[in-house]
C-alpha cells in the first residue's frame, strides 16, 4: 500500500522533498495510517507537525483520544499541536449542525498551525470510501457535475489527500501487519449522522449489486473531476469575456452571457457569486435557475436577494452580484465642502477643488471637471446622494431635467445611482458629478474668480 500512495503522491504532485506537513490526526485508523505512511517516506525528508482537534463531545473518550494523538507524536519524534474546542456550545451559539460545527472549528484550526509553521501543505486522511460517502452524500442532497466531483487530491487552499487511493479495508489491514494501534470513534456508529448511515446502510446494500461500490464510485468522482478541469477553464475564459470593465463590483453583461449554453450560464453565476461573497455557502441549483430567469426577464429593474446577505441587481442590460455590506459601503455619505481642498469620497474616489485660469473651450472638458464662477456660487458647496424628485438645469439645454431622467437617458444602473455626488450651492443643483454641469455659474467675461472642481478615481 505504501508504494500504491506514494505513486499516487506524485502522480497529484501533492508534496516535494523537504517540505513542512501539517498532518491532522484524529487517533483513528485513517489519520495513524496517514502519519505512519508520511513518516516512512524518507526520501521526501518532510517535517511533520502533527495536529489534534478535542472536540469535547465524548467526555473521557475524547481525552484518550487526545493523549493517544499525543504518544502516538512523540514515538515518531514529532512536534505536534492541540487544541480543546467545545464544538456544542459553537454549534448551539451559532444555530449550526455540530458536525458543521466541528468541520469549521476543524479547518480554523489546521489552517492557524499550517500558517504558524509555514507549512506547504494540511495532509487530511480521506481514502476512497470516505469519497464514495461524499459522492452519494452530494447526489442525495442534489448535486451537479461540480459536487459530485466530491475531494480532490490538492485543494486551491492548501489541503492534500494522499489516501483517496485506497481504501479503509487496505488501510486496516496495512495497519495490522505494521502492529500500529488506533482508536475507534464511537459516534462513527451514530447512524442518526446521516454520513454513517450511507457508511453502515447504503454502501454495504450497494454492495450487492457491485462488491467494489466504493471504488466505481471514487473513480467516477476522478473522471468527473478532470473534466471540471476543462469546464472550470471554459467558464473562466468566458467570465473574463462577459465581465463589465470599469465597475467596482462582479458584474456581467446580459447580451453577452445570454449567448452562452446554459451549462455555461450556471457555472458563471457560481463563479461571480464566488468572486462576490468568498464561498458558495448554502447556494442552490434553485439560486442559479433564479439568477438565469432574471437574465432572461424583458423587465430592465430586477433584484434578487439570494442566501447570507448576497443580493443580484439587474439595470440596463448588466447584472450586479454583491453583498449588503458592499452595497452599504457604495452608498455616498453627504459632505460639506467649505473651500479649496481635497474630499475623499464615502463611496470610492475624491472630489478636488481648486483655484483655477482656464484656458480653451470649456465645453470640450470631460465630465469629470467642471468650472464655477465663485462670485456666483460662494461656499460652502454641500454633496449629497441622488433623491427622487432632483432636478436641475442642464448646460446647453433651455429648462429643467429631472436627474433621474438624467440617469436614464446614460443609463446608469439603479445600485450605481446612490454613489454618484450631486454638488449643491444651497438648494441649487449645479452640476452631477461626472455627468452633467448645469448652467448656473458659469463663467463670462466678468468673472473674476474661477473655481475648478473634479472627481479622481471615480466611475459612475
Amino acid at each position: 500500500m505504501l508504494k500504491k500512495v506514494l505513486r499516487y503522491i506524485k502522480e497529484n504532485n501533492l508534496f516535494v522533498p523537504g517540505d513542512t506537513i501539517v498532518v491532522a490526526v484524529s487517533g483513528g485508523a485513517d489519520s495513524v495510517a496517514l502519519l505512519d505512511i508520511l513518516a516512512s517516506l524518507r526520501d521526501y525528508r518532510l517535517n511533520l507537525v502533527a495536529t489534534h482537534l478535542n472536540h469535547l463531545l465524548r467526555g473521557a473518550e475524547s481525552d484518550a483520544d487526545e493523549e493517544f494523538v499525543r504518544k502516538l507524536a512523540r514515538s515518531y519524534g514529532l512536534s505536534i499541536e492541540v487544541r480543546r474546542v467545545n464544538v456544542r456550545e459553537i454549534a448551539w451559539r451559532e444555530k449550526r449542525s455540530l458536525e458543521d460545527a466541528g468541520r469549521s472549528a476543524r479547518y480554523a484550526f489546521f489552517d492557524e498551525v499550517a500558517s504558524s509553521h509555514n507549512a506547504r501543505a494540511v495532509a487530511l486522511a480521506h481514502h476512497a470510501d470516505d469519497q464514495a460517502e461524499t459522492v452519494l452524500l452530494r447526489l442525495l442532497r442534489g448535486a451537479g457535475g461540480t459536487g459530485l466531483c466530491a475531494m480532490a487530491p490538492k485543494s486551491v487552499d492548501r489541503y492534500v489527500r494522499p489516501l483517496l487511493s485506497v481504501t479503509r479495508v487496505e488501510i486496516v489491514e496495512y495497519l495490522q501487519k505494521r502492529g500500529v494501534p488506533w482508536r475507534t470513534d464511537s459516534s462513527n456508529d451514530d447512524t442518526d449522522f446521516l454520513r454513517n448511515r450511507i457508511r453502515h446502510e447504503l454502501i454495504p446494500f450497494l454492495s450487492t449489486y457491485n462488491p467494489a461500490i466504493s471504488e466505481r464510485l471514487a473513480a467516477t468522482a476522478h473522471a468527473l473531476a478532470a473534466d471540471e478541469e476543462l469546464l472550470d477553464a471554459a467558464t473562466a475564459s468566458m467570465f473574463t469575456h462577459h465581465r463589465v470593465r470599469n465597475v467596482d463590483r462582479v458584474t456581467l453583461s446580459v447580451p453577452g452571457v445570454l449567448t452562452e449554453l446554459r451549462g455555461i450560464r450556471l457555472r458563471l453565476y457560481r463563479l461571480a457569486i464566488l468572486q462576490a461573497r468568498g464561498d458558495l455557502a448554502r447556494i442552490s441549483f434553485r439560486h442559479l435557475q433564479e439568477i438565469d430567469r432574471l437574465f432572461f426577464s424583458p423587465k430592465p429593474h430586477l433584484t434578487l436577494t439570494l442566501p447570507d446577505s448576497l443580493r443580484v441587481a439587474k439595470s440596463y442590460g448588466v447584472i450586479s452580484f454583491f453583498t449588503v455590506e458592499e452595497d452599504k459601503s457604495s452608498v455616498l455619505e453627504e459632505l460639506l465642502v467649505k473651500g479649496p481642498g481635497i474630499y475623499p469620497l464615502s463611496c470610492g474616489g475624491m472630489l478636488t477643488v481648486d483655484f483655477a485660469q482656464p484656458t480653451g473651450d470649456l465645453r470640450s472638458a470631460p465630465a469629470t471637471i467642471a468650472y464655477f464662477d465663485l462670485d456666483q456660487t460662494p461656499f460652502p458647496w454641500r454633496i449629497r446622494r441622488f433623491r427622487p424628485g432632483d432636478r436641475f438645469s442642464p448646460f446647453g439645454m433651455t429648462g429643467h431635467k429631472k436627474v433621474k431622467e438624467l440617469f436614464i437617458d446614460g443609463k446608469i444602473p439603479l445600485v450605481s445611482r446612490r454613489r454618484i455626488p450631486l454638488l449643491f450651492r444651497g438648494e441649487t443643483l449645479i452640476w452631477v458629478g461626472g455627468m452633467r454641469r448645469s448652467s448656473a455659474a458659469l463663467l463670462s467675461e466678468q468673472t473674476k474668480t474661477v473655481i475648478r472642481a473634479e472627481l479622481i478615481d471615480f466611475t459612475p
